[in-house]
């Protein structure tokens, strides 16, 4: 007797599997956190996410895995300047606005392992930090630099 699954392709670029490919256009695939919890948003002022929608989404087209919900500082950002991912100076063909600290941003899973490991890691918000990003970056590693983010964020600037 054959599955009676089929594989289709959701909204949010997971894939699903469901007794009818109808099914999939209906149902929506809850992203997770590194905690295991829902995916919540990372920030909407600054618009980002690699779909810019807000949330560190993830997809087969973000070969880059922008999945850390990261509260950038001014060290951070120098950081990302010096191994040539300018982080400061907008982009508006990408929509990218350029970051100040404080700002939170998700960032790529192997750009934020190479700044901890060069002691210059950002601020990590779990639980808007996509699950994909464990196959990169141990939860331990994630939590030393967990931090709940202040209504006011500015005063992160150094």
């Amino acid at each position: 007797m054959p599955r009676a699954a089929e594989l289709c392709e959701t909204p949010s670029a997971e894939l699903c599997e469901t007794p009818s490919a109808e099914l999939c256009e209906t149902t929506d695939v809850v992203e997770r956190n590194v905690l295991g919890g829902p995916l919540e948003p990372c920030s909407t002022d600054p618009l980002t996410g690699f779909f810019r929608d807000g949330s560190c989404s993830t997809g087969p087209q973000d070969v880059g895995r922008h999945t850390i919900c990261g509260v950038v500082t001014a060290e951070f950002l120098e950081h990302q300047r010096s191994i040539g991912n300018d982080l400061v100076t907008p982009v508006p063909a990408y929509r990218f606005p350029g970051l100040v600290p404080g700002d939170r941003w998700c960032v790529t899973a192997r750009n934020w392992l190479r700044a901890h490991l060069d002691g210059a890691a950002c601020f990590v918000v779990l639980a808007s930090t996509h699950e994909r990003t464990l196959d990169v970056v141990p939860l331990e590693v994630l939590r030393a630099h967990a931090v709940d983010v202040p209504p006011d964020p500015g005063g992160l600037a150094p």
